[in-house]
């Protein structure tokens, strides 16, 4: 089944946008509270609902256990953005219900009950929630969700209490980067209420000039104005990127023509690429087809489902071995090789 990031465009500056919505059961004590035997019977629970019957997300959704997996598959989920570097870390009955196409994964038992997570290609956020609304409605039809009229749902962290909703965008911006504004951005957004994270959200380092610009406040405000004000910032955080491009292609124009081909030419023919190189170099290979100045053909498949493909996990996962450092650093080479 075609994945949904399969569909995203090296053409654009938004690569993918995010939905999660916080959720836990009245009848359970938190997460952090939850006694074993409790955490397993909730997750039965949950699988329950989703899984048992002959209905349309029955058949589309399978179940995997986070908590009894291997180290390798564990991170590989983190890396294609299906669990958190929380839930990998979880040493407690835990586990994920994914949509095959990997659109929608509901984490259960992470730092709340249930995480709905709706992913998609580009700046399609209705898109995103009207998916994770419809999951969360067929949930909540057999769960009593721990839920205040005054307050709203109530989460593990009070930063989620209200609407329980994280949305988000995954941006590339490798011009802001290099003319070192990027900081100043996220300073003046954060005096709005939103946050500027790395690659794999709170916590994570950017990769790849890679960033993601999420809500940070839930409490006060609907799930239309919380879409609606993150798409004003988004479009204010585009269009500065591209003013910057614009102005590096005429100040800068053969030095920035110079550092893309050649950053072409090094994932085309290199044998040895950590993953911190391949990102830097494909990160340049992408602003020069999102511009339009690379003209050399592009890699099989586009640039954002490549990079989840050469992280460490993935790539072992794919040979079915584990791998030392340096193999692994070869088979990211040769693998980006084949695409280009």
């Amino acid at each position: 089944m075609r994945k949904w990031y399969e569909d995203s465009l090296d053409s654009d500056i938004v690569v993918s946008c995010r939905i999660r919505l916080a959720r836990n059961y009245k009848k359970y004590p938190f997460a952090v509270k939850l006694s074993l035997p409790q955490a397993e019977k909730l997750i039965e629970e949950t699988k329950k609902v989703l899984l048992e019957g002959n209905t349309i997300l029955s058949k589309e959704f399978e179940y995997i256990s986070v908590y009894n997996n291997s180290p390798v598959n564990k991170r590989a989920m983190m890396e294609s953005h299906i669990i958190s570097p929380e839930l990998v870390r979880k040493n407690a009955p835990c586990g994920v219900l994914l949509k095959r196409d990997e659109s929608i994964s509901i984490m259960v038992n992470e730092e709340d009950h249930l995480r709905i997570q709706s992913m998609a290609a580009g700046m399609n956020l209705d898109k995103a929630w009207d998916l994770a609304d419809k999951i969360d409605d067929v949930l909540e039809e057999s769960i009593e969700y721990a839920f205040d009229e005054t307050l709203g749902y109530l989460t593990s962290c009070p930063t989620n209490v209200g609407t329980g909703m994280r949305a988000s965008y995954m941006l590339h911006l490798p011009a802001l980067e290099w003319s070192g504004q990027l900081q100043n951005i996220i300073q003046a957004i954060g005096k709005l209420g939103f946050a500027v994270r790395g690659l794999y959200g709170e916590g994570t380092k950017a990769e790849g000039s890679y960033y993601q610009i999420s809500n940070q406040i839930t409490l006060g405000q609907s799930e239309k104005e919380i879409i609606e004000n993150l798409n004003t910032v988004t479009m204010q955080i585009v269009e500065q990127e591209k003013n910057i491009r614009e102005n590096i292609i005429k100040d800068r124009k053969m030095e920035f023509l110079d550092k893309i081909y050649r950053s072409y030419g090094i994932v085309k023919y290199a044998k040895v690429l950590s993953t911190k190189e391949a990102m830097t170099y494909l990160s340049d290979v992408k602003i020069g087809y999102e511009m339009g100045i690379l003209d050399e053909p592009k890699p099989k498949m586009n640039l954002y489902s490549l990079v989840m493909h050469i992280q460490p996990a993935n790539l072992q996962k794919k040979m079915g071995i584990s791998l030392t450092g340096q193999e692994i650093d070869i088979e990211r080479a040769s693998f980006i090789r084949q695409q280009f």
